[in-house]
């Protein structure tokens, strides 16, 4: 399943994913399978965006996909002096 093929804290366009899987212009067969991935936590469906960077559908809701990014996003360090 290409979305598990998804690393932790990156993303990929719908674009992305279509031609990844051999077929650009399937991008509406990948957000609709994207729709109903019924294991949204488990199989990484919040990584994929629009090509512009956009957020996009997600079955959790857009605030969860947004604060499912920012989780695994690096944290920006700090320094101390």
């Amino acid at each position: 399943m290409a979305l598990l093929e998804i690393p932790f804290g990156k993303t990929c366009s719908y674009m992305e994913l279509s031609k990844k899987l051999g077929d650009p212009k399937a991008i509406r067969a990948v957000a609709s399978a994207n729709g109903k991935n019924p294991l949204w936590i488990v199989v990484p469906c919040h990584r994929v965006i629009g090509s512009d960077g956009s957020l996009t559908g997600y079955a959790g809701g857009l605030y969860r996909k947004k604060w499912l990014l920012a989780l695994e996003s690096p944290a920006a360090q700090q320094s101390l002096f």
